[in-house]
């Protein structure tokens, strides 16, 4: 099984990465098909669309200047079946994707994708001190209808700070 594509373009405002795709999304050939899952609504709520896109309708994405990939390409039931070596693995051509596309923001949806590639234990919610390859890189509570660990009120405000840091690098510009 094959994942699902990803929705890139060359300086996006920002690229968000999944830890792997599901084998919903891998089956159906697009990002974040689960039922249970909270990404579709949560960056519009965010303020990231105008209005919730269908995950049927994730190239829509690419028009308001964002775009999805994710760290590891293997899809599977859950994220705890990946071993940190193919975080390290997939590290590489990850970084090689955002050298090449160059987008504004790279935003680790859940910390285990960032914390494992950087292979640090430690990672802190919200914009990192360091970036990559000239991007900002931030790391937001992963929208799966697995992590309970955060409210949808909770999961908006976390994508909401990254999307009004967007407007303040516009003013700077």
């Amino acid at each position: 099984m094959t994942r699902p594509p990803d929705v890139i373009a060359r300086h996006l405002d920002v690229l968000f990465c999944g830890i792997n795709p599901g084998m919903g999304s891998a089956a159906a050939g697009h990002n974040f098909v689960g039922r249970s899952n909270r990404f579709w609504k949560v960056i519009h709520l965010a303020g990231f669309t105008p209005s919730q896109i269908s995950a049927l309708d994730d190239h829509l994405l690419l028009d308001y200047g964002c775009g999805v990939t994710s760290v590891v390409e293997r899809p599977t039931a859950g994220a705890a079946e990946l071993s940190l070596l193919e975080f390290q693995d997939a590290a590489q051509g990850f970084n090689e994707k955002i050298a090449r596309y160059a987008p504004r923001a790279v935003a680790f949806l859940g910390k285990a994708a960032y914390a494992g590639m950087k292979g640090q234990r430690d990672i802190d919610w919200g914009r990192q001190p360091v970036g990559l390859h000239g991007a900002d890189v931030w790391v937001l509570p992963n929208p799966s209808g697995r992590n309970r660990a955060f409210s949808l009120d909770r999961l908006v405000e976390a994508y909401r700070s990254l999307h009004l840091s967007r407007y303040a690098l516009d003013q700077k510009s």
